[in-house]
């Protein structure tokens, strides 16, 4: 997958289009019994980000969303803003041919729709893979504390295929998006029984952690207004498996899609946190919202100096080695 260009035009009148019917974007969510079936993990293979004359160097990124209770808003959040966050990854060129995936998870232990796997798109299919997907956990409801990112990590460490790190041994990007603590451990029977894999024993979460950076760069982002965002034991959670670099506790859920973009442009070394700032207050952003996205990317960009050896020139280098783990 991966073909065509995204087009702000084709949001817009599909926007437009929605609005006169009276529709909502997440229409299917309302009404759904099962999982989209262009988003069933069930069978899943690999899931492929590949270069072609049209994108000859692609660069891969993955968006995987707790769609639990209130983290549906921030789903609905990165949807109304994939305007400004393709603007800033193709008009500035943070990174050449973007391709992504949007994918959702849920909680594997009782929610039956609690993996959805996009494609690899370029083009506005990638509107649609968000339209399709079920929100706020509305086929179970939240059953624990904890949600299942480890499914979403494991889908990226063991059925995705990237062409920017096959070929060109660059990193492709995942953003986690959650407001609650992981499962310590991806559990073999929720493997057998959605994706449809045989899988013979349970993954330790460090080792599928692991995994996952040595193709992706890996951040968790924690939106504080979130149900759980203010949570103290989640944030310690997940920087118990992550430097603080890589750990992003958001101010504001609306500001997704553009720490998303920022991040991308300073860990590839194509802008300093200034110029990416100065690129959002010119495309409208308020002192307010710069002020808030301030925190986070900063250690993003701290981390993208400390990986190039103190500058932020220079080819991509291999993320710090996860943590030890904490029992929990």
């Amino acid at each position: 997958m991966g073909s065509g260009v995204w087009s702000p035009n084709t949001y817009h009148t599909r926007a437009s289009q929605r609005q006169a019917a009276g529709q909502d974007a997440f229409a299917y969510s309302r009404q759904a019994s099962a999982v989209h079936p262009t988003l069933n993990p069930y069978g899943l293979e690999v899931r492929e980000s590949r270069d072609s004359a049209e994108h000859p160097i692609s660069n891969s990124i993955i968006v995987g969303l707790d769609v639990s209770g209130s983290m549906g808003a921030v789903v609905r959040a990165i949807h109304k803003d994939l305007p400004q966050l393709l603007g800033l990854l193709l008009g500035k060129t943070y990174v050449s041919n973007p391709q992504i995936m949007f994918s959702a998870f849920s909680n594997g232990h009782c929610d039956p729709v609690a993996v959805q796997v996009g494609q690899f798109e370029s083009d506005n299919r990638m509107d649609q893979n968000l339209e399709n997907m079920i929100l706020g956990g509305q086929l179970a409801g939240g059953c624990d504390v904890r949600e299942s990112a480890e499914l979403l990590l494991y889908l990226a460490a063991r059925h995705t295929a990237i062409d920017c790190w096959e070929k060109r041994r660059q990193k492709g990007y995942l953003f986690l998006l959650t407001d609650e603590m992981a499962y310590t451990a991806v559990k073999h029977g929720e493997i057998n029984r959605i994706f449809g894999q045989s899988l013979r024993d349970d993954i330790p979460l460090e080792q599928i952690i692991a995994e996952v950076r040595e193709r992706y760069h890996l951040y968790i982002i924690i939106p504080v207004h979130a149900q759980g965002g203010q949570d103290p034991q989640v944030l310690e959670f997940w920087k118990s498996y992550l430097d603080p670099q890589h750990v992003l506790h958001l101010k504001n859920a609306d500001d997704v899609s553009e720490t998303i973009a920022l991040a991308i442009g300073l860990t590839a070394r194509s802008i300093s946190l200034q110029e990416g700032l100065d690129h959002l207050k010119a495309g409208g952003a308020s002192q307010q919202t710069l002020d808030a996205l301030v925190p986070a990317l900063a250690l993003v960009e701290e981390g993208a100096v400390k990986s190039a050896g103190g500058s932020l020139a220079g080819p991509d280098a291999d993320d710090d080695q996860p943590r030890t783990r904490r029992l929990w």
